[in-house]
């Protein structure tokens, strides 16, 4: 897909990070910008600010990721209004207060809002849009977003996401090749957002986190802030600004890009070792 102008693009986590910077730049290439997030308030100022920066059609509509009939309904408004979707970003995502607690201690809540944001975000996404997509027979891509941790390699302080990210790393494979089966021109790429941490407030998700979750639990992050987790794991890297994401993200869509991944020597240098580390039957390497 060369060009988004007059596209309909659907981004959940649409009101802050990667997801906000996708919306903006589609917007400004001419895209109408449908952002879904749980977060109402945010939301609605998001899409009001990317609509009088760009002057594009952006609408914000909520939905619950973690409820299949929440993302139903959130399909049934876009074809409602618009009578098509031709982007869909799974993008919403969730930190837990896991870092720095060792595997065994986490409890199940957090397994549980983690892979029911993270992973059945996801499947919820596809479920309600791509069928439609298919039927349409349009031009079209389904963006998944992974993560290094756990997409490609896993930091040993973040079993849950790490865990939840190898899933949706799996999922888009899966989802590439059974979309390839169908012949058609719809199609599936997956997201790492980098080369490093990327600026986000996915730390402080925990404010929306529902108290069938365990939202009343004694599981405070560890890190507030992305500067925060720089800061005191000693990690020597810059901070990713969401922006940047999106422009290489967008530009891996343009060229047709299943693997939309930064390029970064040093991480490329930690996959190269985890891979022969499994073609020689090793122990696994750091991941640092």
């Amino acid at each position: 897909m060369r060009d988004f102008r007059d596209r309909v693009a659907v981004i959940t986590g649409g009101a802050s990070g990667v997801g906000r910077a996708l919306g903006a730049r589609l917007a400004a290439a001419g895209a109408r910008v449908v952002l879904a997030d749980i977060d109402q308030g945010r939301l609605d100022t998001t899409a009001a600010e990317i609509a009088g920066e760009t002057g594009a059609q952006v609408i914000g509509i909520r939905v619950d990721v973690t409820k299949a009939e929440s993302v139903n309904a959130l399909a049934d408004a876009v074809y409602d209004r618009f009578g098509a979707a031709h982007l869909l970003f799974n993008n919403a995502g969730v930190g837990l207060g896991e870092a720095q607690r060792p595997f065994w201690a986490l409890p199940a809540n957090d397994w549980h809002w983690g892979f029911d944001v993270n992973v059945f975000g996801v499947v919820y996404g596809i479920q309600a849009f791509v069928p439609r997509m298919l039927a349409a027979g349009e031009e079209g891509v389904i963006v998944n977003t992974s993560s290094g941790n756990g997409g490609l390699r896993s930091l040993p302080n973040t079993p849950i996401y790490a865990a939840s990210k190898a899933a949706v790393t799996s999922m888009s494979e899966v989802l590439h090749q059974q979309l390839l089966r169908e012949g058609g021109t719809l199609r599936a790429a997956v997201l790492f957002p980098g080369p490093h941490v990327v600026n986000t407030s996915i730390l402080a998700s925990k404010r929306n986190r529902p108290e069938d979750y365990g939202a009343n639990d004694d599981n405070k992050p560890a890190y507030e802030t992305m500067e925060d987790l720089v800061r005191t794991t000693g990690l020597k890297m810059a901070l990713t600004e969401p922006d940047e994401v999106a422009a290489f993200a967008l530009d891996g869509i343009r060229a047709g890009r299943f693997w939309l991944l930064p390029e970064s020597p040093e991480n490329d240098d930690k996959l190269r070792e985890r891979m022969a580390s499994i073609l020689d039957r090793s122990n696994p390497v750091s991941a640092w």
